[in-house]
């Protein structure tokens, strides 16, 4: 394990180039290109960083690697406190990856390129924070600071109702992380401290206090995620958002509200889980069935793609509130891959819309002719979407399945009707714009992919196989953190029993 501050690195060196584009000075154009290739240079090498955790990261423990720990207001015990744990590492990974191929899908981005930069480096920086944050007030600033570069992304460089989509958005999860806030206080005055470790192995709270702290942040975790039926602000800010804004709110936005469920929920308020573990349940199911027929009759392409988003997304809070192996283990992997699918169905979105600039579906037909490649590499993503064997999509939800299946055969039964009723939706959108006669003259002008296109796809054409046919790496990383989240609810659940029957006794 490293001497250096990796985590410290990875997470504030976006920063660092951010405040190199901020002091670039010139004419717009020389400041335009300077721009995008500070940002380019600068996650790329976050990148390469990055891949030190993973290399380093040591699989077999379920402890939290690569910590740092400072004290920073000493008289509320906050410390400045990151590390990773099987959970929390592959999603700092996800993040790094996912900035650099936004940059280059960015490339020709004309307007405000110094200022679009800028909100891409910053909002690296406070996804990897999120991830990496060991103490309750560290956390907290960086999940609720995603929103301010997201919400200007959205609202200065979306589509024309850019505007009401930037305030939907900011203002469901903002609702929500206000709730969150007033139970981290609640945490704290029993606990009397905000060390995040430290409250998971010792903290001991009322079942009735419990239920309320589960709740708050419910509110603000369902949102993130987002669940039935607070899901609305996901399809307006998908369709409004530019093209790697889509990106980065599919591919690592949506997952912190599961990671949430996952490290606070769950080992923090076992009483209150197990209570309302059916609720969870309904509502996912209500979120696979409902919006996946809902995306059947879509007729805008990247909408479509958000309300398989929330379909999804049902899959994973299925997985976590299973409580087994399978379904936990099933639920990380389905965010990940989640994460690089959906990304690239919306960059393979953003190639033809910045060809044609509209993505209505029945403006298309027939581009297999002159974009073969293209056809290609949509047809990966989708068959990944849809969750063919041999691509990350299917063994995530197929786990994901298995758990459930353990718990509740109803639950698995429609769980796994999403799987059907996302290929429906999935080879109906594939269909009606790759097949079919090429009769529009404008389709006939269309070029294929050009070399920066082929670098952006390239990775996550490879990860989608490669861990669809071999998943072990990322299975073994998980299954010591997953263990011991499972042994320690279970502790938990027993412990809280052991007074109740302790009456019994005579």
């Amino acid at each position: 394990m490293s001497s250096w501050p990796l985590l410290s690195l990875v997470t504030f060196l976006p920063l660092v180039g951010a405040g190199f584009i901020l002091l670039v000075r010139g004419d717009e154009a020389v400041v335009a290109r300077n721009a995008r290739y500070v940002a380019l240079w600068t996650s790329l090498i976050t990148f390469v960083l990055s891949l030190f955790v993973w290399f380093g990261f040591e699989t077999g423990t379920a402890a939290f690697q690569f910590v740092e720990k400072a004290t920073w207001i000493e008289s509320f015990g906050v410390s400045y406190h990151l590390g990773v744990d099987g959970i929390s590492m592959p999603f700092v990974l996800l993040s790094t990856l996912l900035t650099p191929l936004c940059v280059l899908a960015s490339w020709k981005m004309e307007t405000r390129v110094k200022e679009y930069m800028i909100a891409f480096l910053v909002l690296e920086t406070l996804m990897v924070g999120t991830f990496c944050a060991l103490d309750f007030v560290v956390f907290y600033m960086f999940f609720e600071g995603v929103l301010i570069p997201m919400f200007l992304i959205i609202g200065i460089w979306g589509g024309p109702r850019r505007v009401y989509s930037a305030f939907k958005f900011f203002l469901f999860t903002l609702a929500g992380s206000i709730l969150m806030l007033l139970a981290i206080l609640a945490i704290y005055i029993d606990g009397g401290t905000t060390d995040i470790p430290t409250l998971i192995a010792e903290i001991n709270l009322d079942r009735e206090l419990q239920l309320w702290l589960w709740l708050a942040f419910f509110a603000s975790f369902a949102v993130k995620i987002p669940m039935w039926p607070v899901h609305t602000w996901l399809p307006d800010a998908h369709v409004e958002a530019p093209t790697a804004g889509s990106v980065i709110l599919a591919g690592v936005l949506l997952k912190m509200g599961g990671y949430g469920f996952l490290r606070f929920s769950l080992p923090m308020l076992p009483e209150a889980t197990q209570f309302f573990t059916p609720l969870v349940f309904a509502l996912s199911v209500v979120a696979i069935v409902y919006t996946s027929l809902v995306a059947l009759v879509q007729t805008d392409m990247k909408k479509l793609i958000a309300y398989s988003s929330v379909a999804h997304m049902g899959f994973v809070t299925v997985g976590i509130f299973t409580l087994t192996q399978q379904g936990l283990e099933g639920a990380i992997f389905q965010m990940l891959s989640h994460g690089i699918v959906s990304a690239a169905l919306f960059l393979v979105v953003g190639v033809v819309y910045d060809r044609l600039h509209t993505r209505e579906i029945e403006r298309y037909g027939g581009l297999a002719s002159t974009m073969p490649r293209y056809a290609l590499v949509f047809m990966v993503f989708m068959l990944a979407s849809v969750g063919l064997p041999g691509t990350s999509g299917f063994v995530g939800e197929f786990l994901v399945i298995v758990g459930a299946f353990q718990v509740n055969t109803w639950v698995a039964l429609l769980t796994a009707s999403g799987m059907v009723l996302g290929a429906a939706y999935m080879l109906w959108l594939y269909r009606k714009t790759i097949f079919g006669a090429l009769t529009k003259p404008d389709l006939k002008a269309l070029g294929d992919l050009e070399l920066r296109e082929k670098l952006v796809f390239a990775p996550l054409v490879a990860l989608a196989i490669f861990f669809g046919v071999y998943p072990k790496p990322l299975l073994d990383i998980m299954a010591p953190s997953v263990e011991n989240l499972i042994e320690s609810y279970e502790l938990a659940l027993k412990a809280a029993e052991a007074p109740s029957l302790a009456l019994l006794l005579p």
